[in-house]
């Protein structure tokens, strides 16, 4: 029990970080929704560029994340030998991936329908590099059990993110059109710049974040382990794969759609899909929050004896609370739904969609510890692959008739084929007693829950329907209080 309040503990400050970190970038989407209308197509390409930005961040870790905390919790391994080695391995790559995309950037840029604004393209190029640099000393963070830091770190790049994306999408706007470009203004705004404003200042803010973790990569004497890095990349490269597979079911239909889908308003679809999705992106909060505290937890946790036991009550916690924010997020949509333009409004009804995917991917991520504690990453590569597989087929057959709502089904098919894949694989390679009838019967809940919710949306005037969601959302939680919090039990041995 002590492991598991620990976990709940990494997790809350983990959270907190994740989750108004997640919040404060949500301020984002309406003002970027409000200055870029749909029509123009300006957040699709924010939509499109950052769904690149993300696979290229998989790629350029290689798995090296998960890796540092295998190799650093294992016996025989010099933990600071493995920190080293990982930024020195993760440095190169990506100092060579930017030579390469700065040689080649006309093709590029072409190639990806940006060829007259080839700068959103080496600017993403340098922002993801330098990420993708970052998340090792993030991790060594985490390894550290030092999450405040990590949180502060997080949540510091958020706010310089936030303040310059209000100075250059309203401040400046409104003073360029009150001045008429005349002055200081139009010496540092140009509206032909637009969308652009908002890569350049991830650049910024990415190469700003250098300088916070100083700390972190000095101080200490660099190595460079030939031998060991062999060791960790044959750890790894099953994990990239995952990965990439991983990160397609998140990001394929978001690369796709300006290929697949036939109309002339791709970019102004895209934009309408990513704005409406932003909204279930509660579930990613909550699965990042737990990632960055079970993913050292569970390695640190492998040689105890109660381990499996500790995994199964840690997954039934896990469902219980994504299904607790996914009906607050149905139950509240219509107050969630100003978090975006007026003209986005048309893409809400992919969000419950969105969030069982999410949900599932998060349940998918806790049964992908099976392989990786016995050093079978293999595994994961062929269920994210086969999951990653069955989301692109939908996305290409049904987009071009379908529109968007293919893309959040595809989401919804490609999580729940890897999700299924490793539960029964992984109960025969490393058996677990999940508490599955009792998981399923909070979903059963959480489903009749939902579609109450959803009739009394539909159906009243929004103070009557945020009342008497309020009332089922109190229903799910006294079940949960029921089965799994006795408060008065709780209460008695607090008083001992």
């Amino acid at each position: 029990m002590a492991n598991l309040k620990s976990l709940a503990k990494d997790t809350a400050i983990y959270g907190l970080s994740s989750i108004v970190g997640r919040f404060l970038n949500y301020l984002l989407v309406p003002l970027y929704t409000a200055a870029l209308s749909a029509a123009g197509g300006g957040y699709g390409v924010i939509t499109n560029v950052y769904a690149y930005t993300a696979l290229l961040l998989v790629i350029l870790t290689y798995g090296m994340e998960t890796t540092f905390f295998r190799f650093s919790n294992k016996e025989g391994e010099d933990p600071a030998r493995v920190y080293s080695t990982t930024l020195v391995s993760v440095g190169f790559t990506s100092l060579v991936f930017v030579a390469l995309v700065l040689t080649f950037i006309s093709p590029i840029s072409s190639a990806m329908g940006y060829a007259d604004h080839p700068s959103y393209i080496w600017v993403m190029a340098i922002t993801v590099a330098l990420d993708a640099f970052q998340c090792i000393p993030f991790a060594y963070l985490r390894y550290k059990k030092r999450p405040v830091k990590f949180a502060a770190l997080k949540l510091a790049n958020i706010l310089m993110s936030i303040a310059l994306n209000l100075v250059f999408f309203l401040v400046l706007p409104k003073w360029y059109e009150s001045t008429g470009g005349e002055g200081i203004v139009g010496k540092i705004y140009s509206p032909e710049v637009g969308v652009g404003y908002a890569f350049y200042i991830n650049l910024f803010c990415s190469g700003a974040l250098m300088l916070l973790l100083v700390k972190e990569l000095t101080g200490f004497k660099y190595v460079f382990d030939r031998a060991l890095l062999r060791r960790m990349l044959s750890y790894s490269w099953p994990i990239l794969v995952l990965g990439i597979a991983g990160i397609l079911n998140q990001t394929a239909d978001k690369i796709l759609f300006p290929y697949i889908y036939h109309g002339a308003d791709a970019h102004s679809q895209l934009g309408i899909y990513g704005a409406a999705s932003k909204i279930a992106m509660i579930m990613a909060m909550i699965t990042q929050a737990f990632r960055y505290a079970y993913e050292p937890f569970v390695f640190g946790k492998a040689k105890d004896k109660d381990n499996r036991d500790t995994y199964a009550k840690a997954m039934k916690f896990f469902v219980i609370f994504t299904l607790l924010a996914f009906l607050a997020v149905i139950g509240y949509m219509d107050i969630l739904k100003h978090l975006i333009g007026r003209d986005y409004w048309e893409g809400l009804k992919v969000v419950p969609i969105v969030m069982a995917a999410e949900i599932m991917m998060g349940v998918y991520f806790n049964l992908s510890f099976w392989y990786k504690l016995i050093d079978k990453t293999i595994w994961g590569a062929w269920f994210s692959g086969a999951g990653c597989l069955v989301l692109v087929l939908v996305n290409v057959i049904f987009v071009p008739r379908y529109g968007y709502m293919a893309c959040a089904w595809a989401g919804f098919a490609g999580y729940g084929t890897a999700m299924l894949l490793s539960y029964f694989v992984g109960q025969r390679h490393y058996p677990i007693n999940y508490p599955v009838k009792e998981m399923l019967l909070y979903v059963a809940a959480a489903i009749v829950l939902c579609a109450l919710m959803r009739h009394a949306n539909a159906a009243l005037p929004i103070w009557a329907a945020v009342g008497v969601n309020t009332l089922l959302l109190a229903v799910f939680a006294a079940i949960i209080i029921k089965r799994d919090f006795p408060i008065g039990e709780i209460l008695k041995k607090v008083r001992r």
